[in-house]
């Protein structure tokens, strides 16, 4: 049979963030609360204690085959599931929903959601943080050349970006965390929020129905948990995806041919062009970086969706049906790319240091600036020489180091052997190994 699904989010992009997300895990979280209403009830003795042992089996045998029927006739997907409980529970299906409006159950349903996909998301993170640290010190030492403005700066380490990557997937790691505690609330507070449908015991309903969620209750709410702590959520994952869209791009530029210092894993049996048999392009990369593009554009909507009018409206509703699942599904699948990509990264040293050596030791002009300073020769008049000496040997296309030993105001300061071994890039990395080592650590 043809698959006919239309978004790519049930077919290449899916992940086992899907489970948390379909409609099947919806129904049930809403279930849950559900049961966890009754249990409270009971617990204060708003209803018989044998109801909720009926509310609960009844739980555990809606469909959302029948609830979806139901829905079609109302036109109101939780009271359908309301309807769809209340016929499994024949003796005490009045009890059902007792006191509680719809988004008393799905807002806390919402926090229970996203709290199991903030779970996944942080095994993610942690697992291409935990490549991300390896590589790092492995190539803590592998010098190659620093590029600012796309133009060959002064030498660095491979470690050295693998744990600038590193550093900040730990912060988003906490961010996560952060956000996960903010959404982590839910509320059974009623229509517009004052528990008024509970009489005096409101709050205990809240605060009973929450622990037994082991969920936070709100400290205020109108009709909805405020939808502040969802952007947030949805900001933080747009920061992993970006994170995760930087290495993509790195990978992408030093997999370019006239580069070519790393390259993404190319199957044996992979094609590159339709066309061109040589193609080895970094598509996976590209991937990366394309969707990282679907999660920061989700923020935006999720801002949006603050500004809800008085104790609320529904302008909410339709476009989380969408941003939620596609936000978590899409970082899912970023994080576990990367981690694949990296794992099977491939590394050309000869590349690596054909390129260290490209500018004829062009890029060595700051160390024997600086050494000329060490000298005595004055900072200014250094680097006006060494600039000047740089564009000489650019124009004759030679190394700067024979620039240098034509200059007599140079070898007043440095001898030869001094000025030759200024110009190995394999020397000029700073604290760059340590440094490694305490970001990784």
């Amino acid at each position: 049979m043809v698959d006919m699904t239309v978004s790519p989010l049930e077919t290449r992009y899916r992940t086992e963030m899907n489970a948390i997300f379909d409609e099947e895990a919806r129904l049930q979280s809403w279930l849950e609360v559900e049961v966890a209403l009754a249990k409270t009830h009971a617990k204060l003795g708003s209803i018989p204690k044998e109801a909720v042992n009926e509310i609960e089996k009844g739980a555990g045998k809606v469909k959302l085959a029948r609830v979806l029927q139901i829905e079609e006739e109302i036109h109101h997907d939780l009271m359908a599931m309301v309807k769809a409980l209340t016929e499994q529970c024949p003796k005490y299906g009045g009890y059902v929903h007792f006191g509680a409006t719809s988004y008393d159950i799905e807002d806390t349903a919402t926090a229970l959601t996203l709290k199991r996909a903030i779970g996944l998301i942080r095994e993610r993170l942690q697992e291409t943080s935990a490549i991300l640290r390896k590589l790092a010190l492995e190539k803590k030492n592998l010098a190659c050349i620093g590029r600012t403005h796309g133009q060959h700066a002064v030498p660095t380490t491979y470690g050295m970006k693998f744990a600038l990557y590193y550093q900040e997937a730990k912060r988003n790691l906490q961010r996560l965390e952060w956000a996960g505690r903010r959404i982590a609330v839910g509320k059974m507070s009623g229509a517009v929020g004052t528990m008024a449908t509970f009489g005096g015991r409101g709050e205990k309903v809240q605060e009973l129905v929450m622990k037994e969620l082991d969920l936070e209750p709100v400290a205020v709410a109108n009709q909805v948990v405020q939808r502040d702590r969802h952007a947030e959520v949805l900001f933080v994952l747009a920061l992993i995806a970006s994170g995760m869209e930087k290495i993509a791009k790195e990978i992408r530029n030093l997999q370019r041919n006239e580069i070519g210092e790393v390259s993404e894993p190319f199957g044996k049996k992979q094609v590159g062009s339709s066309t061109m048999p040589q193609k080895r392009n970094p598509h996976k990369c590209e991937r990366v970086c394309s969707l990282a593009r679907l999660v920061r554009s989700n923020v935006q909507v999720a801002m949006e969706n603050i500004a809800l009018e008085h104790e609320r409206d529904l302008t909410n509703s339709a476009n989380e049906r969408f941003i939620f699942p596609q936000s978590f599904i899409i970082t899912d699948y970023m994080l576990s790319q990367m981690t694949g990509i990296l794992n099977g990264l491939e590394f050309f040293p000869k590349n690596i240091e054909r390129n260290l050596q490209l500018t004829g030791g062009a890029v060595m002009a700051e160390r024997v600036m600086i050494a000329l300073a060490e000298r005595g020769m004055g900072r200014q008049e250094a680097h006006e020489l060494m600039r000047t000496a740089a564009q000489e040997a650019f124009a004759k296309n030679g190394k700067l180091l024979d620039v240098l030993l034509g200059r007599r105001e140079i070898l007043k300061f440095l001898k030869r052997g001094e000025l030759e071994a200024l110009f190995d890039p394999h020397t000029y990395v700073g604290l760059a190994p340590k440094i490694v080592e305490k970001a990784v650590e």
